[in-house]
């Protein structure tokens, strides 16, 4: 199905895609898509992987799990359809794969494309249609070696590019915008603890994600990259040799400079723009320097800066390695975006095939782009086996 341009499907789209249009003073980057949980066992547990147990699609949260990852090759595929209550062609797609180079070290790739589908623009009910395909797409690789048997960290290079902008019949000088982000990732995962009852099993990570440049779409502008920090921590229950319960939870925060409000420096009740230099020096900062600032730069101060941070917690039940069910909650304060949704899924695995599913029922008063979809994730994994390091 085409999507044909109307300035009411666009403002819906936009709306449901960034962040909360009506809240007060929400952080927006380039690349949005960057954010957005590419697969479904992530979507499960409430859009959250930095401290999981190690799975295939590791390397959007942290690719140092793969390390610990007790099959020699994994490979996978996700599906995400978005809005499909308006259309049916609006879609996140996501390829990633790993190979372990011995028990301490591994290499990863993953691909993820964004489409918007098809959009029209015609100047008359009977003009030709003008046909765009705005799109966002992300390469990356990474590397990851234990530095000890319980602790391994990563780094991992990608290429991002983003073509949302539309090109109008009148105005056709909109540019694709293209640039690079670095991640740097830490996972600890510890050996089996014996209890009176069970096995435990303490696990933790950290992520920071898409350091980089700012992006260019035209000669003077400029957008920050969603460089992103994640912490999180989890614990696994091993009730008996074929019952396992994971728990985990996730903060995450945008290391991106919150925007400035505008004053009324002068008390004209105007706002005038020769009184609000602040927005010069908010377009003026650079990308590392911004980093810094995000952890103090609130007009709000410290309330407005614990606004900032989301937290996810999530639940996994798993039978023999075989079926899974999982449950999640994800939290965005009102005043920052107010994504909250609570996340149902589930995990099937016959010898070296997995398949993934998940659902979304959004909790907030604004509309989610997820709420009724239903995402697909497959899985391969074969070669050596590790389990046993």
């Amino acid at each position: 199905m085409k999507f044909k341009f109307s300035l009411v499907n666009l403002l819906f789209f936009v709306g449901s895609i960034s962040v909360f249009a009506q809240s007060p003073n929400p952080i927006t980057t380039a690349l949005p898509f960057l954010q957005i949980a590419a697969d479904a066992r992530a979507g499960g547990l409430g859009d959250q992987g930095v401290a999981t147990s190690t799975d295939v699609f590791s390397q959007q949260w942290n690719s140092s799990k793969y390390a610990f990852a007790e099959r020699g090759i994994g490979v996978g595929v996700n599906i995400t359809p978005f809005l499909t209550q308006l259309v049916d062609d609006i879609v996140l797609a996501n390829l990633v794969g790993y190979k372990k180079l011995d028990d301490r070290s591994s290499i990863s790739a993953s691909f993820r494309y964004f489409s918007l589908g098809e959009i029209e623009f015609r100047d008359g009910p009977d003009s030709q249609a003008f046909v765009q395909k705005p799109n966002s797409l992300s390469f990356d690789v990474a590397y990851s070696l234990k530095l000890s048997d319980h602790f391994a960290m990563s780094v991992a290079g990608r290429y991002l590019r983003s073509d949302l902008r539309l090109q109008t019949l009148e105005d056709s000088d909109a540019n694709a915008g293209n640039g690079f982000g670095v991640d740097i990732s830490g996972f600890y995962q510890s050996d089996k603890i014996p209890f009176a009852n069970f096995d435990g099993r303490w696990r933790a990570g950290f992520a920071i994600t898409n350091i980089g440049p700012k992006i260019s779409f035209s000669e003077g502008e400029e957008s920050f990259i969603p460089t992103n920090l994640r912490i999180g921590g989890g614990f696994d229950f091993g009730i008996d040799s074929y019952n396992t319960i994971r728990t985990s939870i996730e903060l995450s925060k945008l290391l991106v400079p919150t925007p400035p409000v505008p004053i009324d420096a002068n008390g004209n009740g105007a706002i005038d723009p020769e009184e609000n230099n602040v927005f010069e020096e908010f377009n003026d900062q650079s990308a590392i320097g911004g980093i810094f600032e995000s952890f103090g730069d609130a007009p709000r101060g410290g309330e407005e800066e614990l606004e900032e941070i989301t937290y996810s917690v999530g639940v996994e039940y798993d039978y023999n390695n075989v079926f899974a069910l999982r449950v999640g909650y994800f939290n965005e304060n009102e005043n920052k975006g107010a994504r909250q949704f609570v996340s149902l899924g589930a995990g099937f695995k016959y010898t070296s095939i997995g398949l993934d599913v998940s659902y979304l029922f959004n909790t907030s008063s604004v509309p989610s782009p997820l709420e009724g979809t239903l995402r697909f994730g497959l899985t391969f994994s074969f070669g050596e086996d590790y389990s046993g390091y």
